[in-house]
């Protein structure tokens, strides 16, 4: 139940939240003025491209698509599975989404689509790894369903239905976090150009080989427990 979401979620969550603000805000101040850490406004752009048999725009939208989906396509790979749960192998996703950024940066610096591709397979292998919790849909790459369901809660809470206020909350934590990667986004590349990456390739790989190193310990004293005799546990 969601009354029972654990810290890790939550902190999980809003870390790589604002790791989604911040590349998003990177691809929108970039040379491209892509968004990369969702699809539903370049698959609009593609609609409308194709309308206009602008080839070259179709090539380089649909190229943003198809990394996206690559990178979900990873996240399916390395998680097995749609619902958070301890165990998996965030620790890998999350190194390899990191790797993805700092590739991307020197293809940016040069002013090589490339770059926002890798950003946008990063992204992908991001929202493909977080995807739900006890019912509770934890979105860290976009707002949109973020704030249609906290648009729902509250429209229910004033005709009287009883609302988990506990997800309105996660709803509100991953908004806040989104909104605030995006402006720290923006204030740092103003300073450091597209180094602002290095930011979140850094949260990214840091959580990461920290839940590796976690659940190595966790394995390996699982293992030492397993060998004490009963007598002496």
């Amino acid at each position: 139940m969601i009354s029972k979401l654990p810290r890790w979620v939550w902190g999980g969550g809003a870390i790589l939240a604002v790791v989604g603000g911040m590349i998003n805000a990177v691809g929108f101040l970039s040379f491209q003025r892509q968004g990369v850490t969702h699809l539903t406004g370049t698959t609009t752009l593609l609609g409308i491209v194709i309308a206009e048999g602008n080839s070259t725009q179709f090539l380089k939208l649909i190229s943003i698509v198809i990394a996206f989906f690559t990178g979900a396509t990873c996240s399916g790979f390395l998680v097995k599975d749609s619902t958070l749960q301890l165990g998996r192998r965030y620790g890998v996703a999350l190194v390899v989404e990191s790797g993805l950024l700092l590739l991307a940066i020197p293809f940016l610096r040069h002013g090589h689509a490339v770059g926002a591709l890798l950003a946008s397979a990063a992204c992908g292998l991001q929202n493909g790894m977080v995807s739900t919790y006890s019912g509770a849909v934890v979105r860290t790459t976009h707002v949109s369903g973020i704030v249609t369901d906290l648009g729902i809660f509250t429209g229910q809470w004033l005709h009287g239905v009883p609302v988990d206020l506990r997800k309105l909350k996660l709803g509100g934590i991953l908004l806040l976090s989104f909104f605030l990667g995006a402006a720290l986004g923006a204030l740092a590349f103003h300073r450091f150009d597209y180094g602002t990456l290095y930011f979140p390739a850094a949260l990214t790989g840091i959580v990461g080989l920290s839940y590796g190193a976690y659940r190595h310990h966790q394995i390996s004293a699982g293992i030492r427990a397993d060998k004490i005799p009963k007598v002496l546990q």
